[in-house]
């Protein structure tokens, strides 16, 4: 059971995880206040794991041309704050143990280690989970969901709430394509029903491409 996430369904954790969402979001304001009195965008990522998260950070803080730092969300490990750290800037990791998510507490204590230059970009790489993060504001400028085309294009409609959330979808693994069943029509048909608006931008973290256009959204 995952109190927080709602996971369970009786009155009583419900009224739990109401008061625990408006504290973070209260906490989520403060951390948007602060971000824009430094003018630090950051850029809340959220996808399924594997879905390629961590290999589109390394080449983004690489090519982007802006001072960059990383918050990295995980389970355990540091493996992925060791990586963003490897293609040469700042991480930190933070590890919720059993929890799924990453909060505005979590973020605020990250920001505060990180301690960003003013006018530059903070990612946070959310725990790889296409339900929980959604339901969480870390005080972020935007939200990111990427989505591979090895996961199926029906995404949208069986994860409808992380999908809605997003300002911009960034469809990974595009160089996969030739090789796997994905309909492109149909991923973008699914998607317009739960967010018509979001920007939908085709790439490839491992071949490059459209990764000009997902450097120009954050420039934007």
């Amino acid at each position: 059971m995952c109190a927080t996430c709602g996971c369970e369904h009786s009155g009583v954790v419900i009224d739990l995880e109401e008061r625990l969402l408006a504290r973070n979001d209260h906490l989520a304001g403060h951390n948007r206040e602060w971000l824009a009195s430094v003018d630090v965008r950051a850029y809340n990522l959220m996808s399924s794991p594997g879905s390629g998260k961590t290999t589109l950070l390394e080449r983004t803080v690489r090519e982007l041309g802006m001072p960059c730092s990383v918050v990295e969300g995980d389970q355990e490990t540091t493996f992925d704050a060791d990586r963003i750290r490897a293609a040469g800037v700042r991480a930190v990791q933070v590890n919720t143990g059993a929890g799924c998510h990453l909060d505005a507490v979590m973020v605020r204590r990250a920001l505060a280690e990180l301690d960003p230059p003013a006018h530059s970009v903070v990612f946070v790489e959310n725990v790889g989970n296409l339900v929980c993060p959604a339901l969480f504001d870390l005080g972020e400028t935007a939200r990111v969901v990427i989505v591979s085309v090895t996961e199926g294009e029906d995404k949208p409609l069986k994860y409808p709430h992380l999908l809605r959330t997003g300002d911009v979808v960034l469809l990974n693994k595009v160089d996969l394509l030739p090789y796997v069943d994905f309909s492109t029509e149909r991923f973008l048909t699914c998607l317009r029903q739960v967010n018509p608006h979001a920007p939908v931008l085709p790439v490839s973290a491992r071949t490059g491409e459209g990764l000009s256009d997902w450097y120009a959204w954050l420039s934007g």
